[in-house]
Formats: C-alpha cells, structure tokens, sequence
C-alpha cells in the first residue's frame, strides 16, 4: 500500500482519514471520531491532520453549537485525490484478494477480527474457537 501511494506524496494513514471523511459527508467528523474509526491507533492525530490540512486535502472548522468540538471535512482536492487513487488501491486489492479463495477470505476476516478485538479488550463477535 506504501509504495502505491507514494507517488501521490500521502501514507497509508493519511489515505485511511481521507477515506473517513469521505465517508462521513456532507457533515463532517469530530477529531476524536476519525480516531475512533481508523484500522490503527494514532496517537498524532492532530499532527496526522495538520499535514492533510497543508496540503489542502481537509479543512477543519469549529462546530458551531458546541465550540470546544472541531469537525473535519474533506476538501474537493482531497475529493480529487480519492478518486485518482480508487482504482490504484483496487487494483492492489484485487491482486492481493486473488491469491486466497473466498472461503479463505472469511476465516482470514473472523481471525482479524478476534485480534482486534483483543488489542481493544472487548470479545470477540465471532465463535469462540
């Protein structure tokens, strides 16, 4: 994934949080959220966004009702940046998704999810095994 976005100058991270707020439009989404919904922890989110932020890819704006709260959204750069890199990524995934079988995918995304799970201390939704 690495090497597919670095001629774009973005990481994986950030290519996740654009992804994010993609996701979350038109409203947006508190700092905290995006935190919330990434596949790895990040303890830098502030500095992760400045960065998207000077590239033009989000823009952050105090939420009007509550001013303690900043909310995230992605830029029509960031819009444009997604859609170059959509076919990038998918291709990647197809090439990767090719090499394992259907049946093989569903065990391989229980296992990720009882890891999951367990890095976060909660059970896991699936059967016990």
């Amino acid at each position: 994934m690495t090497s597919r976005l670095e001629p774009y100058e973005i990481t994986p991270q950030q290519y996740n949080v654009l992804r994010i707020l993609r996701g979350a439009r038109p409203e947006g989404l508190p700092t905290l959220s995006i935190g919330e919904r990434l596949i790895e922890e990040m303890p830098g989110m502030t500095r992760l966004l400045d960065r998207l932020e000077a590239k033009g890819l989000v823009q952050r704006k105090r939420c009007e009702h509550d001013r303690r709260q900043v909310l995230c959204y992605l830029t029509e750069p960031g819009e444009r940046l997604l859609a170059a890199l959509d076919p990038v990524v998918s291709a990647g995934e197809e090439r990767l998704s090719s090499a394992i079988t259907v049946s093989e995918a569903e065990t391989l995304v229980a296992l990720l999810e009882k890891v999951r799970c367990g890095f976060r201390g909660t059970n896991s939704t699936s059967e016990e095994q």
